[in-house]
């Protein structure tokens, strides 16, 4: 339990630490943000402001991890998703970057290189000898719905739509860092209290996998605290896509090596409003001529009527807990019986 706490406070001092003269070479190297012509107005000061943040909270998560992980098949995958999709992220920026547009990589490659990601993915879960693998557990029902080859169909779906959900949240300033902060610790908890009820007599005795799985959480949290302290408004740096679509891998990480896939719709319920804004959107304006939002992602019809950022970035932090509060409850009366 120690090396968790240590995990976390060591990414989280490294990203502090380093963040200054990071986001000092990312000024040199005028790797500034391109603002969509179509974006809120106010975006346009931000136009320039340093990005790909996210490489910062990777690499001292990954500091963190590997060097106190027991190198587990648990949380060597998650580490993967987050280590994987942060790349695609990186290729997604670089590319905007290098053509000075604010569109990187096109849908097409996007999810080409993540149905690579979910394929690696769900071999390290085979590999993994995790319980019920092809099934998903209903909670509330004490149904499995085994889904047999089309699990690893499933798994793409789960990392395509949590990589790209947050990717979508990042639009306000702390808004994707501090509701993933919030979604990674309801996961590290569920790790920490499963790796507790696999022997609460003898500590020496207890599932090592679990514990493996609340490191990457602990690492990446305190990797996204040090970053958020630097992301909070006004920005000094964002994270960009190499953030987003990292921390995204990660929760769908989480669910899929936890076998609660079906919690991230909670845990993940901040992610999944942005994105639903997003297709009803698009859906309303494609059949009825119509928006049903001043702009979507939804945070943005919020700054269109007027929200400042900091407000729209707290309440969705509330919003967020409220959901990840119920998440864990559902956790915690339905799936830890599964996961001792």
């Amino acid at each position: 339990m120690t090396r968790v706490l240590v995990a976390g406070v060591v990414a989280g001092v490294i990203s502090i630490l380093a963040g200054p003269r990071f986001i000092a070479f990312l000024r040199r190297k005028e790797l500034g943000q391109q603002i969509r012509e179509e974006g809120p107005a106010g975006h346009v000061v931000k136009q320039g402001t340093p990005t790909m943040g996210g490489v910062l909270i990777l690499v001292a998560a990954s500091i963190a991890f590997f060097a106190l992980s027991r190198y587990k098949l648990t949380g060597l995958t998650v580490i993967f998703v987050t280590l994987s999709c942060g790349a695609i992220g990186f290729l997604d920026d670089f590319t905007k970057l290098t053509h000075k547009r604010s569109l990187g990589l096109s849908g097409r490659w996007k999810l080409i290189l993540l149905a690579l990601v979910a394929a690696g993915a769900g071999y390290l879960a085979h590999r993994a000898h995790i319980e019920h693998q092809t099934s998903v557990y209903v909670p509330g029902t004490a149904t499995r719905v085994n889904l047999g080859w089309f699990w690893y169909v499933f798994v793409f779906i789960v990392i395509a739509g949590a990589a790209n959900g947050v990717n979508l949240s990042d639009g306000v300033d702390g808004l994707a860092a501090g509701t993933a902060i919030i979604s990674l610790f309801t996961f590290t908890t569920m790790a920490i209290v499963a790796f507790i009820r696999s022997n609460p007599s003898h500590a020496a005795l207890r599932d090592p996998n679990k514990l493996d799985l609340a490191l990457v959480g602990a690492a990446l949290i305190g990797g996204a605290i040090g970053f958020l302290w630097y992301n909070a408004f006004p920005a000094e740096v964002f994270m960009g896509d190499t953030g987003s679509m990292a921390l995204g891998g990660a929760l769908a990480g989480f669910a899929i090596m936890t076998k609660t896939e079906l919690l991230l719709l909670l845990i993940g319920g901040v992610y999944l409003v942005m994105a639903l804004s997003v297709i009803i959107q698009v859906l309303s304006f494609r059949y009825f001529g119509r928006r049903v939002f001043l702009m979507a992602p939804i945070h943005h019809h919020f700054e269109m009527k007027a929200w400042s950022e900091t407000k729209i970035m707290v309440r969705f932090w509330i919003v967020a807990g409220i959901l990840c509060a119920a998440g864990f409850a559902l956790f915690y009366r339905y799936y830890l019986k599964f996961t001792v």
